[in-house]
């Protein structure tokens, strides 16, 4: 099963993509600020993670379900992959959490009048 996690990642931020076009969250809204933040959210977690392997902390554990292509000792390239999908889903779940309560704002100030 080399490989799963890997799709499953994959597939995973694929279908983050899919709705976060129809729906112009984050990516569509502002590409350019979208790849800036994404960028400095995965390499500021991947520093994160290299602080924590030379610190004991993290470690790869099982490698049944990885590809078997390590970055750097105890950081697999899923990993990278991870991060994406952590950062892409936060940045997502921000932005349509700040449409609704933009959306509830301006209900709630139509019937107030």
């Amino acid at each position: 099963m080399t490989g799963l996690y890997l799709a499953g990642l994959l597939v995973a931020i694929a279908g983050l993509v899919v709705l976060d076009l129809r729906w112009k969250l984050f990516l569509r809204a502002a590409p350019a600020r979208a790849a800036l933040v994404l960028v400095v959210g995965v390499v500021g977690f991947l520093v994160w993670d290299a602080a924590g392997v030379g610190l004991g902390i993290f470690f790869e554990g099982p490698q049944r379900l990885l590809i078997g292509v390590d970055l750097a000792p105890e950081i697999p390239l899923e990993e990278v992959f991870f991060l994406v999908l952590l950062c892409l889903s936060a940045m997502e779940a921000f932005a349509l959490t700040e449409r609704l309560l933009a959306r509830r704002g301006a209900l709630g100030a139509r019937t107030e009048r």
